[in-house]
C-alpha cells in the first residue's frame, strides 16, 4: 500500500477515534432570558454540587446526602436545551390526578423514565435538555431555582451518580 494512502487511513483512523466532547460549549436556550442568565444559574448549580449532594431532595424516604463532589466545579453544559414548555391544562391535571389548580397549574407532562406524571421541570440526559412549565419563566425566583435543580439533575448526571430518586 502506497505511504500516501496510509497516511490519509492513519489520519482518518485517528480523526474518528476523537472521543472529544459531545459538542460545544453552551446552552440551546429557547429560554426568554439571556446566555448569561442561564450560566449564572448553571454556576449556581455547581457550586451547590461541590458543597453537598443530595440524592433524595424531594422523596418521602430517608436523605441520601452525600459530601459535595469537587468535580461538578469542572462540569460544563455541552449544548444543553433548557425550553418552556405550555403548562399542562387545570382541567386534564383534575382528570389524571383528582388535583385541582387554578391554570396557570405550574406543571407540565413528564415523559418516561419520570417516576411522576407531572412536574414543574424535568431533565433529560440524551440529548441533554431541560424542560419546564412555561408559567414559571417570570415567576420571580422560582425560575432560577427550577433550574438550578435540574441543572444540579444534568451535573450529577455527567458525574455518573444515581439518579433514581432526584
Amino acid at each position: 500500500m502506497p505511504l500516501r494512502l496510509r497516511l490519509a487511513l492513519l489520519t482518518l483512523l485517528l480523526l474518528g477515534c476523537g472521543g472529544g466532547a459531545a459538542g460545544p460549549l453552551g446552552f440551546v436556550n429557547q429560554t426568554r432570558h439571556s446566555d448569561a442568565d442561564l450560566w449564572t444559574i448553571w454556576k449556581a448549580a455547581q457550586q451547590s454540587v461541590a458543597t453537598e449532594i443530595d440524592l433524595n431532595p424531594v422523596q418521602q424516604a430517608p436523605p441520601i446526602v452525600l459530601p459535595g463532589d469537587s468535580r461538578a466545579l469542572s462540569v460544563e453544559p455541552r449544548q444543553l436545551r433548557v425550553a418552556p414548555e405550555p403548562d399542562v391544562s387545570s382541567q386534564l391535571l383534575f382528570e389524571e390526578t383528582g388535583v385541582h389548580r387554578i391554570p396557570p397549574t405550574g406543571l407540565i407532562a413528564c415523559p418516561q423514565p419520570c417516576d411522576v406524571r407531572f412536574a414543574a421541570a424535568y431533565s433529560l440526559y440524551r440529548p441533554p435538555s431541560v424542560t419546564y412549565a412555561a408559567s414559571w419563566e417570570f415567576a420571580g425566583n422560582n425560575f432560577s431555582t427550577i433550574l438550578q435543580y435540574e441543572f444540579e439533575n444534568q451535573i450529577l448526571h455527567t458525574l455518573g451518580y444515581n439518579m433514581s430518586w432526584r
